[in-house]
């Protein structure tokens, strides 16, 4: 099983607000992520779907997220968690991310994320320090998009 913690802060030159709003919208946050595909909307701001596609090592990975908000404290916090599945390669993932946004005085706020993810199953077995840097790649698409899309403050 390769199971890892991460945590990561963005200054940025946008207010909360607009952090907020730039942060919560699904499926804009999903197309900066090369892996993730088009999200379905089942109820917003709580519950959605998407298909995560990758190669990892020898295998293919193609499992259906089934993703729940379980907390949502706007404008400043909102907890995700994603779990799914590929049957074909015998692997699951599961994912448990805190976003946090705080006033970081006049012209920014700070983006804190923080959370964890598991991969378990035959990927994670035979792949996994691959895992882990198709995880660390993931979060560097996500934060250089966040920073372009919300400015990064020096």
């Amino acid at each position: 099983m390769a199971t890892e913690s991460f945590s990561r802060t963005l200054a940025t030159t946008s207010d909360a607000g607009t952090c907020w709003a730039v942060l919560t919208d699904v499926s804009r946050v999903a197309g900066w992520v090369t892996i993730v595909g088009e999200v379905s909307e089942i109820e917003p701001l709580a519950k959605y779907s998407t298909v995560l596609m990758d190669k990892v090592g020898p295998f293919k990975l193609k499992a259906d997220l089934d993703i729940k908000v379980p907390e949502v404290a706007a404008p400043h916090r909102i907890r995700i968690t994603a779990a799914g599945e590929d049957r074909q390669v015998a692997s699951r993932i599961a994912i448990d991310a805190t976003l946090e946004i705080k006033d970081a005085g006049p012209g920014g706020a700070e983006v804190d994320v923080s959370g964890s993810y598991s991969v378990t199953g035959r990927v994670a077995s035979m792949a996994s320090s691959q895992v882990k840097r198709k995880a660390d790649k993931i979060l560097e698409e996500f934060f250089t998009q966040a920073g372009q899309e919300l400015g990064t403050a020096s």
